[in-house]
């Protein structure tokens, strides 16, 4: 049986569902900032980020990339340009990954300082990373 394909797919999946809480994430942020705090809203906002990143995105992360590193050895794609744009992508979701973190706790606490419109391009770099992702996977380019 080939257990790379399996692997693959359980790969995509879980990239799909991190990829998915990426996005949504920053846009309960934009709705955030423009709430007091202490406001139903507020309480309301603040179960749904913490939710989203424990239950969804902090897991979804671990997955892809506990099948990703798999993959990389199984095919020795660290030897190929391509997969070093995209760890050089992934580096910098990683660090937008911890950022998002950050900013629920900044929420939680009362902290935060960022406008509704930080938070949209904040997504929009997200989006961005995603792009270069797909592009240097499909494409190959430096092979």
């Amino acid at each position: 049986m080939d257990y790379y394909h399996w692997l693959e797919a359980f790969h995509v999946i879980s990239v799909i569902m991190w990829m998915a809480g990426m996005l949504y994430l920053p846009r309960l942020y934009v709705y955030h900032a423009t709430v007091k705090p202490g406001s139903e809203n507020d309480s309301l906002l603040q179960i749904m980020e913490k939710r989203l990143l424990r239950f969804i995105i902090n897991p979804a992360m671990l997955f892809s990339l506990g099948f990703g590193i798999t993959l990389m050895v199984m095919r020795e794609a660290y030897r190929e340009g391509w997969f070093h744009i995209k760890a050089l992508a992934l580096f910098f979701m990683f660090a937008v990954h911890g950022l998002l973190a950050r900013h629920r706790k900044n929420f939680a606490m009362g902290l935060n300082r960022k406008s509704h419109v930080y938070f949209r391009i904040v997504n929009e770099v997200v989006t961005v990373l995603i792009i270069i992702i797909i592009i240097a996977v499909i494409i190959k380019p430096f092979r």
